[in-house]
């Protein structure tokens, strides 16, 4: 099984990659590469720039890693109650390939943050309109409070938060298989 991973967030310390590389490393047996977006920085995208340069080869090659792929893990970093300028903007570029941005993969969505909700806002956004864009979601966490909840040799460190991570992951890996 071939695993694309990665955290929707350009901060050099990212949770959300933290978290997102937790996830890939549990799938026994997986073939996982790790997405950083800062290798995938474009211009913001609009339609000057599109007909005026084309869609960058940056974009072609993340769609490329997207398209090798058997499932996609993503976990989201929330700005303002919504994606990332990074995430978003890789996002738009391509989309511009192909409406159906998530190639009717199996994914695995997530999102933590340091506060209480865990990038709940953002995640409910993905889960509800990542469907109509070629995606199938099938398993989706949240973790909440992460610096409390979350420890770089332990994973995740609450006991139901684990269970209830398990239980998605393992949906996600039915269908990703």
């Amino acid at each position: 099984m071939k695993i694309v991973a990665f955290g929707a967030s350009s901060s050099s310390s990212s949770i959300n990659q933290k978290l997102a590389v937790f996830a890939a490393n549990q799938i026994e047996g997986a073939s996982v590469s790790i997405l950083d977006l800062n290798d995938y920085e474009m211009p913001i995208y609009s339609t000057d720039k599109e007909k005026a340069a084309g869609i960058p080869q940056l974009a072609k090659d993340f769609r490329q890693h997207l398209a090798d792929a058997d499932g996609i893990i993503i976990s989201f970093a929330e700005h303002n109650g919504s994606y990332s300028s990074a995430f978003k903007n890789v996002m738009d570029w391509n989309s511009r390939l192909d409406g159906k941005i998530w190639l009717d993969k199996p994914m695995f969505i997530m999102a933590t943050s340091p506060g209480p909700r865990g990038g709940q806002t953002v995640l409910k956004q993905a889960s509800q309109t990542f469907p109509y864009q070629g995606s199938d979601v099938s398993g989706e966490f949240s973790l909440p409070s992460f610096n409390q909840n979350f420890s770089d040799e332990a994973g995740i460190t609450d006991a139901s938060l684990r269970t209830e991570f398990e239980n998605q992951l393992n949906s996600f890996i039915s269908k990703a298989s």
